[in-house]
């Protein structure tokens, strides 16, 4: 088996802790050989865990583009407005390309870069790690084996536990929909894309309804700061006081956003200069905290998607209906998923396999399927470009049908896609 060489770009949550460690753990498989992070201490930390050497570490990706072709492959993990410009030079150096979701955060660019890597041949996946793990693979392969009968109806929910509402998408770098994406295409790209794997079935047309309802400036407590080390009269009563949340000595998720540095005091202090310290009433946030989508199939399954920001326990849970049997799932810890005969009034709990790696198993198993797919041997739950751009044209569907207060048809808004990246790249 040869050794793939890769170039990573952004080395942050994604690039540092969730792909890269594939090259620890598989070091005959996989080698980082170059490293762009604008963030001196991500930077130095992968370089060092990774055996960089300092001529192959860059503070920008343009900087790695300049040098030419270093590798045989490139994980991208900028932030999302850097996506487009990085990945379509990377393409055009000849990389493959193991691509962060969202594709991009304007409807147009994710079309370009989808149309761009077949144009020019060129292996584009993205990293819809659900895919890869053992609970949605279970799912898929209960709904498949015909099980539950005919799919009548599905609910799914994605639940953000509050903290990670602020964290993310009000105080953190998903706030706003000019310099990241709509909420619905930054987190649930994924959820989209499960779904329509699972039932193996394209949406006809769909609605949405949703808005920013809690984190306002006139919702803030009386006399709330601008910044929660400014002493505010309601941190006691307040669950996303953000000396609680983040003053801690801990390494890991969320504390390594506000600094690398692990000690309670360096903590404070970023808090009290960077934005995770801001009020949540007083950011300059505009994506929404909760918002629900209305789905029909081409076959005529009807779904509901809802994604809210306000739980009291982070993760996934959805129900299927089918004509001969109830499939029900809980993909948080403990996953769960159980399934109820109708016929026979009996309930079974089907086993998942518990693995290691983050999103239950799916940031390896993503990068393993990258891998395979790289010496010519790809699987069948291979995220390829043109598989992973339906769910993102499904937000933007969603996003159009919310704010227009209409019902969108995905074959119009597909072709209006396509149409329009044409006219860009031509």
């Amino acid at each position: 088996m040869s050794k793939i060489t890769a170039v990573m770009l952004g080395a942050g949550g994604r690039g540092l802790s969730a792909y890269a460690p594939y090259a620890l753990a598989h070091p005959d498989e996989l080698q980082f050989v170059a490293v762009a992070e604008p963030r001196a201490d991500r930077r130095e930390i992968f370089a060092q865990r990774y055996n960089i050497p300092p001529e192959r570490c860059y503070e920008s990706w343009e900087d790695v583009m300049n040098e030419g072709k270093l590798a045989d492959a490139l994980f991208n993990c900028t932030m999302d407005q850097m996506h487009t410009p990085s990945t379509l030079a990377a393409l055009d150096l000849g990389y493959d390309v193991l691509l962060e979701k969202p594709m991009a955060h304007q409807l147009v660019d994710n079309v370009r870069l989808v149309q761009t890597a077949e144009e020019k041949g060129r292996l584009l996946q993205i990293c819809h790690v659900l895919r890869y793990t053992n609970f949605f693979r279970k799912i898929r392969e209960v709904v498949q084996s015909g099980r539950l009968g005919r799919v009548i109806t599905v609910d799914h929910r994605e639940n953000l536990i509050y903290w990670h509402m602020a964290h993310s998408f009000v105080r953190g770098n998903w706030r706003r929909e000019d310099t990241s994406a709509p909420m619905i295409l930054a987190k649930c790209c994924h959820d989209l894309d499960i779904l329509t794997w699972i039932l193996q079935q394209q949406v006809a047309r769909l609605s949405s309804f949703g808005s920013l309802t809690q984190f306002r400036p006139e919702n803030a407590p009386e006399g709330a700061p601008m910044r929660c080390t400014d002493g505010c009269p309601a941190e006691a009563e307040c669950k996303w006081y953000a000396p609680r949340l983040y003053v801690s000595d801990r390494d890991g998720h969320p504390w390594n956003a506000l600094t690398m540095v692990a000690t309670k005091e360096a903590r404070l202090q970023e808090l009290k200069t960077g934005p995770y310290g801001r009020c949540v009433y007083h950011c300059d946030n505009n994506v929404v905290d909760h918002q629900i989508l209305n789905m029909e199939t081409e076959d005529g399954t009807t779904i509901t998607m809802t994604m809210e920001g306000h739980s009291y326990q982070e993760g996934r849970s959805m129900r299927y209906d089918g004509t001969r049997a109830t499939l029900m799932g809980k993909f948080t810890e403990p996953n769960k998923i159980v399934l109820h005969d109708h016929l026979t009034g009996t309930s079974e709990e089907i086993p998942v396999e518990n693995t290691a790696s983050g999103h239950g198993g799916g940031d390896m198993g993503l990068v393993s399927s990258f891998m395979h797919a790289l010496r010519g041997e790809p699987d069948d739950s291979l995220t390829s470009a043109r598989a992973s751009l339906e769910s993102h044209l499904m937000a933007f569907a969603a996003e159009e049908a919310r704010l227009n207060h209409t019902v969108v048809e995905m074959s119009d808004f597909r072709a209006r896609a396509e149409e329009a990246a044409r006219a860009v790249i031509q």
